[in-house]
């Protein structure tokens, strides 16, 4: 993996500090500003984190009845 630059818009929110990625639409929460931007780094983390699946999916062809609207 390779490190990637990001924008977070930070606010707070009642005892709340919300950070929002401007790239991507993730945010995360935090009970300071640091700790918002921390767990939003998490959040990217994950979401950019390949999937790896345990079971091999099934891939089928199907039929279905819709309007020609």
């Amino acid at each position: 993996m390779k490190n990637q630059t990001f924008t977070a818009s930070i606010w707070q929110e009642d005892d709340w500090f919300i950070a929002q990625c401007l790239e991507v639409d993730i945010a995360s929460q935090g009970e300071s500003e640091e700790a918002a931007l921390d767990n939003l780094i998490e959040a990217l983390e994950l979401y950019f984190e390949s999937p790896q699946p345990s079971l091999k999916p099934v891939i089928r062809k199907f039929e279905a009845k819709v309007s020609a609207a």
